[in-house]
């Protein structure tokens, strides 16, 4: 079944001959339980396009489904709710709230949107990537990596369609990286979680069951790790 599809999808900036193409005629399907990486230079159009997938900027022309919803035929507000609820996000700068403890930062967007809790879900995932003993603590109290570490349980915790992976590692040491890595392939694994990530690191994309190549905003290469 696929989860993510994008047709024709283009996005310039400027016009005449400024004109800049980030994206020029992206198509790509990512299937359920998928776990892809995209990879390329700095202003390839991958950080560009992961906006696009996520909803988070509106492209030039061409299509982006979520299971099977064109997102972008969806208003503003109703583009905001469809987001929170099937597209979660990683960043490089995790973006916890620091006056929030852990338990509060992975549950917020849950309460946030008013749904119940799945408490036992919640607890799993805690478990899952050993943060147990930190549920209390701020995140000034915490690692680079555990701080990450919330930011896929915060991800993971509402269930949703998709995860986009903004260099979740880029602002973490070598190991602490192929840690969180290790992390992401089994969260995949373990809830069927759809995940597709961006990343200039080409040992980190290896890692995933899937690697698209982006060069000038077109898809360059496409192929199984």
């Amino acid at each position: 079944m696929q989860i993510l599809q994008t047709t024709d999808l283009k996005k310039y900036y400027g016009s005449g001959d400024t004109m800049v193409r980030a994206l020029d005629g992206v198509n790509l399907s990512v299937e359920d339980g998928e776990f892809a990486a995209i990879v390329g230079t700095s202003g390839s159009g991958k950080s560009t396009l992961l906006h696009m997938l996520g909803g988070l900027d509106r492209p030039t022309s061409g299509k982006v489904f979520v299971e099977g919803k064109d997102i972008f035929s969806l208003g503003d507000d109703e583009l905001t709710i469809f987001r929170r609820r099937k597209i979660g996000f990683v960043f490089q700068s995790y973006n916890l709230v620091p006056v929030l403890n852990v338990y509060e930062n992975i549950v917020l967007p849950i309460e946030l949107d008013g749904n119940r809790l799945d408490r036992g879900h919640i607890e799993h995932i805690i478990e899952t990537l050993g943060l147990q003993e930190k549920k209390e603590s701020l995140p000034s109290q915490l690692s680079g990596g555990q701080q990450q570490r919330v930011a896929i349980a915060r991800a993971l915790a509402a269930k949703p369609a998709i995860i986009l992976a903004d260099e979740p590692t880029g602002n973490l040491d070598s190991r602490t990286s192929l840690d969180v890595m290790g992390l992401l392939k089994v969260t995949s694994q373990q809830f069927s979680q759809t995940i597709v990530m961006i990343t200039h690191n080409e040992e980190i994309a290896q890692m995933a069951d899937r690697i698209i190549r982006i060069e000038d905003g077109r898809i360059a290469g496409d192929h199984n790790a």
